[in-house]
């Protein structure tokens, strides 16, 4: 979880600092005195009062930075995709389109997250199209204003100095914008007053007292995925997704590569978000030492050089075709899972290519073999080994033959420590012990 009300005020007031900062060359002129300096001329700045200050992006801090400086008499214009412009009207932002923001603007300020629309948005063609010496504020995120082309506006005085309180890359390894006379810069300090930290310290304490007693889910990260997680008619579906990228591993016998998550059926349409970060789950466990969750199960998977893609398709087969089918591919193998929940059962309905008649639960200590169809001495050597080991089959045994081999699944009471016998009796042969 995140808490995005927390820190608001104090990344609004570091920006309307920032403001005050450019236009009088505040920590400039502090650093010259410390030098011994007395440089009245040097620092000549610029009042507020009739400047015009663009807010790009009006929800909690960029309307908080509006209010502010318009009681320094700056006129205040802005845009944003989402707030209307009758409500920026009501806290005295002109919303305009951004081309006709660039040539009015005195000052600009940054305020929205760092998406694929906004990365950039600053860049050497909006520096251009405004006004000569137009100074820029960015207390969001690094990226939103494209460094390099700062610093060309810079060098060549179309923009007139520069705020900086986050970088693209943190701490910024490239010094040169630090290092130019007209750029302030701090260590990404929007966030760091008493006071928001304790605003966000009893935030995040009281959305998880909400979560855990089921008043609902704020500020959540993954939102989707944890919500889901904690529906109960979801749970099943969770656990079944888990359950087949663990035999899918098993069977493919490696991590890497290319899955395909495939969710069949209308009553799955919107499933993807939470069971394909639930199969990377499942295709991880065993195979690292870090807790695998739904949250970190993909940023995981791709550090572990395995790639999950979703499909979806409203047709689902039957006799599953108003519940729902989850079916998993390794991608360039023939290794391929299906299953479904049957109540709230997960249940195996196919192995590459093998469907089962009668789906085998996931659930418990699993032995999964595939053998010659014609060759019967693999189950009678399994029962033996079971009877030795003074363990027995659960509920189930399932079994399908295809291509002149059959898979079967079997349920054990508890895992067999010794499979040496049974082994030259297969073609394939693995264990599992699923939740």
């Amino acid at each position: 979880m995140n808490t995005p009300t927390g820190n608001s005020l104090s990344a609004a007031e570091l920006t309307c600092g920032m403001i005050l900062c450019l236009a009088r060359q505040i920590p400039q002129a502090a650093a010259s005195m410390k030098e011994g300096k007395w440089d009245r001329k040097k620092y000549m700045g610029m009042e507020l009062n009739g400047k015009t200050l663009a807010v790009l992006g009006l929800g909690r801090i960029g309307r908080e930075v509006a209010t502010r400086m318009q009681a320094f008499g700056m006129k205040t214009i802005g845009y944003d995709p989402i707030i209307t412009p009758d409500v920026s009207a009501t806290f005295g932002v002109e919303q305009l389109p951004l081309e006709q923001i660039w040539p009015r603007c005195d000052f600009i300020t940054v305020h929205t997250p760092l998406l694929p629309s906004t990365t950039g948005l600053l860049n050497d063609s909006t520096f251009a199209k405004c006004r000569r010496g137009v100074q820029v504020v960015n207390c969001a995120r690094g990226g939103i204003v494209d460094e390099g082309a700062l610093l060309r506006a810079l060098q060549s005085g179309q923009c007139g100095g520069a705020a900086l309180d986050v970088f693209t890359q943190e701490p910024p390894k490239d010094r040169d914008l630090v290092n130019h006379p007209n750029v302030i810069s701090c260590p990404h300090l929007g966030a760091s007053t008493r006071e928001a930290q304790s605003r966000c310290g009893k935030e995040i304490a009281m959305q998880i007292v909400d979560m855990a007693t089921g008043k609902g889910l704020t500020g959540v990260v993954n939102g989707q995925a944890l919500s889901k997680a904690f529906a109960p008619q979801t749970k099943p579906w969770i656990t079944l997704a888990r359950a087949l990228g663990t035999v899918l591993c098993a069977a493919g016998k490696r991590v890497q590569g290319s899955v395909q998550v495939c969710t069949l059926g209308t009553a799955l349409k919107e499933a993807g978000s939470y069971l394909t970060p639930a199969v990377a789950a499942g295709m991880l466990a065993g195979g690292t030492q870090k807790e695998v969750t739904l949250v970190n199960a993909t940023l995981l998977a791709q550090e572990a050089g395995l790639k999950v893609t979703t499909t979806h398709s409203d047709v689902a087969p039957e006799p599953d075709s108003s519940t729902g089918v989850l079916q998993v591919s390794l991608q360039g193998t023939p290794h391929q899972v299906t299953g479904t929940v049957q109540g709230s059962t997960p249940v195996l309905r196919q192995i590459n290519g093998a469907t089962f008649t009668q789906p085998a639960p996931l659930s418990g200590p699993l032995l999964i073999y595939r053998a010659k169809a014609s060759d019967t001495s693999a189950l009678t050597t399994l029962t033996g080994l079971l009877s030795k080991a003074g363990g027995q089959l659960l509920s189930y045994h399932s079994s399908s033959t295809v291509a002149g081999e059959q898979w079967s699944v079997v349920g054990l009471s508890a895992p067999l420590s010794n499979l040496g016998e049974l082994k030259p009796r297969v073609t394939e042969i693995f264990q599992l012990h699923l939740l």
